[in-house]
């Protein structure tokens, strides 16, 4: 008995040290660290590590693109639990989640990560719709327990800055998002986004899609 509470004793004194190691690289992790699958390489031009749920977001503002300007982008995030959504969106009047035009990614039954667009129009009831930016392209994936979106965006011309929103899950319900918890984080989860960044070599960044 006393043998095996030493041991025990020492297989914790082991694990302990392990785990303050991988929560302290989750913590320190930043949008500059990242890497992401191995399907195609992509440049972003910027990268921001996000107040709030542990998200980042990597973008590239193409103000040359014709016939007007795009975004694109890859939003990363952790779901509230495995099974719940991520949602990353531009709100045209407000930094709030009403009336935010939102890219939404969640798992279907089969496990396939896919985003859907969404005009928020209200906290009690969504539907998938188009919204206010046309959506050049949009995909997502979904690994150790992390949800990506990447898409493209067009934006209307002369925009400088937009009002960003991001949120997650715990649950998609008969392939409905179930509306998310209302902590702290949940309620902080706006920004600026300022699209005209100065875009030197060192910022510049590849990654892997």
């Amino acid at each position: 008995m006393a043998s095996s509470l030493r041991f025990a004793s020492s297989l914790l004194l082991l694990i302990a040290p392990l785990s303050l190691l991988l929560v302290s690289s989750a913590i320190s992790q930043t949008c500059k660290s990242q890497t992401f699958g191995t399907q195609s390489n992509a440049t972003f031009a910027n990268c921001v590590d996000l107040p709030t749920l542990g998200a980042f977001l990597h973008y590239t503002y193409d103000s040359s693109a014709a016939p007007n300007p795009t975004l694109t982008l890859a939003f990363i995030a952790p779901p509230a639990s495995p099974d719940g959504w991520v949602a990353w969106a531009v709100n045209p009047t407000a930094p709030a989640m009403a009336g935010a035009q939102a890219l939404v990614a969640f798992r279907e039954a089969n496990g396939s990560a896919m985003v859907k667009t969404y005009n928020i129009k209200s906290y009690r009831s969504i539907a998938v719709s188009p919204i206010a930016y046309e959506v050049l392209s949009r995909r997502a994936e979904f690994s150790g327990g992390v949800m990506t979106i990447f898409a493209t965006l067009e934006l209307p011309a002369g925009v400088a800055e937009l009002n960003q929103v991001w949120q997650v899950g715990a649950s998609v319900r008969n392939g409905v998002p179930v509306v998310h918890a209302f902590g702290l984080e949940n309620l902080s989860s706006t920004g600026t986004l300022r699209l005209e960044v100065l875009v030197t070599g060192h910022q510049l960044r590849r990654v892997v899609e």
